[in-house]
């Protein structure tokens, strides 16, 4: 049955909705709360106030905030969705809602989440993030001045600290009536980076409890905007005391906000410890719902008289020049020890040691963050391109002051755009005193140190800071890896300050010496289910398909995955297995016509007046001087010399080419390009365009190849002394453009065939009818494989391990000694590729009929045919081993430690137990003259 406490409910006030009642389960337990609830609310108004455990000593730990900077309100959620850990001040009240606290580390869950996650890209010329005071009246500047604005804040609703006030309604009434203005609540900018780029989630379903199917639970904002203001408002600081981690201790502006947003009373008698003005306001207004306030105790020896007479009117003891020094209480607040020894009882610490502006995404953008004397505080200085910082996140800690500093920014970012100012650009009139300063205060010196908390939760105290410091430490930067302070999942929201302010007391220097913790992405933690969004399941790697893929399937082909793409690997017929189908489809190829889809190339286009020169730089032989109408074999190094790819390049024109790559490569050939063009060489006139998907690839290949391409393409001379090897021609097919390149990748003729992906269907089945009174057949990438290792090619990959070298493949002749430079070139003078012990790509054959594993190590000869004891020495590895049906034997292709040297000798290959000798060849097995290459 349904417990109705809500004993610490305000009876009227907040912003939840009291006709919606909502039941919740917290630890096993039911509870009522209502619409506009967080989690952490619901809790204390029911009298919950501890959570759950520190992480590492056990302790209590209950709710110290209202938002992201709560510390310790760590739970799980187990319905109506699923979260490991996140802060219960975070969580929105809905039905259906199941909980449990979490002693600061989550439990993963093993169902599978089935909630839909997306993004969303969004090019705004302003984006302002956060809609309190600031940033509202820099969105109402530009929006009254027509640009499109994109308003973004982690809250429920807009208004920052004052929700409630008349012009916060107003102002988002006018922007909801700006067609260019997007207003996103629950909405978290949580990282900022380069060029106006901004990353963000929205929670769209976490407070409905029962969400529609075909609305994602969070989005995940892509954000490039012409001009950014960061209006994140501030965080209230802590002054660490001993025993400050008991349930019960809370920032004096989170007490305040759980009343004025929630109706909440967070205790019933408090002690208020404050180093400022702005806890007088919340323990005044505390006092008004019904909360009493024992005593006030300020670490200033001033308090302004305005505040003592307030005090003095509602019966509340200001204890000025005061400290706190512990609070007491077994599992939770009992009371507080003040300075002179004395005790007041109280079951509620209020605590405010000031405010920290929220500049985490300044900071991310390598904004600087410099100490404030006269604020209290490390603000926001200097400036960033096309960045601004408004309001409390600038150290403006007034309605008044913020609301003119917003209007300030959003002016300032109209100019940056080019765009005229509104015309009314007035802002609503509010009521401020003006507070006094706060003082600098961190801790407590007084206080047991063991047990005076900075990090709640990681247990860490001041006595872990002045371990670190007496272990050497001066930077705050190491102090925080020694002792994990800030390193929790508020990412140090109240403590991060605090340590830099206690080390620069323990180190006796000043606290703008000892500066602040680098800020980084994300502000606040983003699931992993966000992040990857629709990026899951089948389309984590998203699956590729050729334009023949239904035929292929129609065919009954087997198929594998090469890279992203789904390719045939064989087709089998009447039962066959892979072994008796790829031995039917490389005999066929050799002896008559087989085709293949290779479609899954990479190609990319490269144009310009610099092509030459620049695919110069990349491959390792010289490409500039090709001809129009060839082609050419390469290869592609990287700057320490090892292979990254082959393929074959094709020019086009003077200032064109078409490079061929390897399937699995296409992409990173292409950003390796790029790469060393924008960065290394942006002064090469060249352009690098991929065309991998819109280019159907088939080679026709056989002893019967020129048959069915003549027959296909009849105003193409197909003949040897007209269509020479590493040439290409155009023709047409139906009226589309088709290229046919004389290219072999198994030694025999071959044509492969290209023409643009819509009509690779109807070109395929032409050449397969072309190709029947031949016995056509279509082969998969497994006879590929036999066909061209059988020749001795290598496939980048497989037959490589980033380790190889051309030379190491015993292919120098693709290595150009006449050009003065290009990538990897230097690193073949080193002594280490010049060794002759290098492993190098040779041939093997097995003296019996044993198919070697690929990856089987190679060593010596063993004539006592017996595995040596451990460690035993390695030469080398398999790379390739298929049964061919040319030889009609097995075979290998293998790295091996000065193999070249080897040839013509026997060596070892351990295999279940067994060694099988093996003879060392050259690496090309069939037709070593190459006379079947031209038919």
């Amino acid at each position: 049955m349904t417990q109705v406490h809500n004993a610490f409910r305000t009876r009227t006030g907040g912003r939840i909705d009291r006709n919606r009642p909502i039941d919740f389960v917290f630890d096993g337990r039911t509870y009522q709360g209502y619409a506009g609830d967080t989690l952490a609310s619901a809790l204390l108004a029911n009298g919950i106030r501890t959570v759950t455990a520190s992480t590492i000593l056990g302790r209590p730990r209950g709710i110290t905030g209202s938002w992201s900077e709560d510390a310790t309100a760590q739970v799980g959620i187990d319905a109506p969705y699923i979260e490991p850990m996140m802060p219960a001040t975070m969580i929105e009240l809905c039905p259906g809602l199941i909980a449990h606290g979490v002693p600061g580390r989550g439990t993963l869950s093993t169902d599978i989440d089935t909630a839909r996650y997306d993004a969303l890209h969004h090019h705004p010329d302003l984006l302002v993030v956060g809609s309190g005071a600031a940033g509202l009246m820099a969105a109402l500047m530009a929006a009254r001045a027509g640009v499109a604005v994109l308003l973004v804040d982690e809250r429920p609703e807009a208004g920052g600290a004052g929700p409630s006030a008349p012009w916060v309604r107003d102002a988002v009434a006018e922007l909801d009536g700006h067609p260019h203005v997007t207003h996103l609540s629950r909405t978290t900018a949580f990282g900022a980076y380069d060029d106006g780029f901004v990353l963000a989630v929205e929670r769209r379903t976490d407070h409905l409890g029962a969400a529609p199917a075909h609305v994602s639970r969070q989005r995940i904002h892509r954000i490039r905007a012409r001009h950014t203001i960061i209006a994140t408002g501030a965080h209230e600081r802590p002054i660490v005391f001993a025993d400050n981690d008991l349930p019960g201790v809370m920032l004096a502006g989170s007490a305040g906000d759980h009343l004025r947003r929630h109706g909440v009373l967070v205790g019933r008698t408090a002690v208020v410890f404050t180093a400022g003005d702005s806890a007088y306001g919340e323990a005044f207004a505390l006092v008004g719902a019904g909360m009493q306030i024992r005593a006030i105790v300020d670490v200033r020896t001033h308090v302004s008289d305005d505040l003592r007479a307030e005090a003095t009117r509602l019966g509340i003891e200001i204890r000025a020049d005061d400290t706190v020094v512990a609070a007491s209480g077994d599992d939770e607040v009992s009371g507080v020890r003040i300075a002179d020894g004395s005790i007041l009882d109280c079951d509620t610490v209020l605590v405010s040691g000031g405010w920290n502006p929220a500049a985490h995404l300044w900071s991310q953008l390598r904004g600087t963050i410099d100490f404030d004397a006269d604020a209290a505080a490390f603000v926001p200085t200097g400036t960033l391109p096309n960045v601004d910082i408004v309001g409390a996140a600038r150290g403006l800690f007034t309605t008044g002051a913020c609301l003119t500093d917003g209007r300030r920014g959003g002016l300032a970012a109209l100019r940056s755009l080019g765009v005229n100012p509104p015309e009314y650009r007035g802002v609503p009139r509010t009521t401020d005193r003006t507070p006094a300063p706060t003082a600098v205060y961190w801790r407590v010196p007084e206080a047991a140190e063991q047990v005076s908390f900075v990090d709640l939760q990681r247990d860490a105290t001041v006595a872990d800071v002045r371990r670190a410091v007496g272990a050497g430490m001066v930077s705050v930067e190491h102090v925080k890896r020694y002792t994990t302070i800030g390193t929790a999942h508020d990412q140090g929201k109240t403590s991060g300050i605090v340590a830099s302010g206690i080390v620069a007391e323990l180190l006796g220097v000043d606290v703008a010496d000892t500066g602040t913790t680098t800020f980084r992405p994300p502000y606040t933690p983003v699931s992993f289910a966000a992040l990857a969004g629709r990026n899951r399941g089948e389309l984590y790697d998203p699956v590729r398909r050729t334009p023949l893929h239904e035929w292929h399937a129609e065919w009954g082909a087997i198929f594998e995955d090469v890279g992203q793409w789904k390719r045939p690997r064989f087709y089998p017929r009447g039962g066959e297995d892979m072994e008796s189908a790829v031995l039917r489809e490389c005999g066929a190829v050799r002896a008559g016509v087989g085709i293949l889809d290779a479609s899954t190339l990479g190609v990319i286009d490269v144009a310009g007046p610099d092509a030459g020169e620049f695919l110069d730089r990349v491959y390792t032989n010289v490409l500039s001087t090709l001809a129009v109408g060839k082609v050419r074999y390469g290869v592609l190094c990287g700057v320490d010399g090892m292979i990254i790819d082959d393929g074959t390049v094709l020019r086009i024109a003077a200032d064109r080419y078409t490079l061929y790559t390897t399937t699995g490569s296409a992409a990173t050939v292409l950003d390796w390009m790029e790469e060393w063009h924008q960065t290394e060489w942006p002064h090469l006139r060249v352009f690098t365009t991929s065309l991998t998907d819109h280019v159907a690839t088939f080679p026709v290949v056989g002893p019967r190849s020129r048959d069915v391409i003549g027959a296909v393409f009849a105003d193409l001379d197909v003949s040897r002394e007209a269509f020479g090897f590493m040439q290409w021609r155009d023709t047409t097919f139906d009226g589309a453009p088709v290229r046919v390149a004389r290219i072999s990748f198994s030694g025999e003729l071959a044509f492969e065939v290209n023409v643009a992906a819509p009509y690779a269907d109807a070109l395929w089945r032409a050449l397969i009818d072309a190709g029947a009174p031949h016995g056509i057949t279509p082969y998969g990438t497994e006879a590929m494989h036999v066909l061209r290792a059988e020749k001795g090619y290598p496939i980048i990959g497989q037959d490589t391990d980033g380790t190889v070298t051309p030379h190491d493949l015993g292919m120098s002749w693709v290595v150009s000694t006449a050009k003065p430079d290009f990538i990897g070139k230097r690193s073949f003078t080193r002594a280490a590729q010049q060794n002759p012990q290098r492993k190098q790509l040779v041939g093997l054959l097995p003296t019996d009929a044993t198919t070697l594993p690929e990856g089987a190590q190679i060593i010596a000869h063993r004539a006592d045919r017996c595995l040596p004891p451990p460690p035993v020495p390695m030469l080398g590895h398999v790379t390739s081993s298929y049964r061919s049906a040319e030889l009609g034997r097995p075979f290998a292709l293998a790295l091996v430690k000065g193999g070249r040297a080897l040839i013509g000798t026997h060596l070892d290959v351990p295999v279940g137990g067994q060694l099988v000798e093996v003879e060392v060849t050259t690496t090309v097995f069939v037709d070593p003259e190459g006379a079947r290459r031209d038919g």
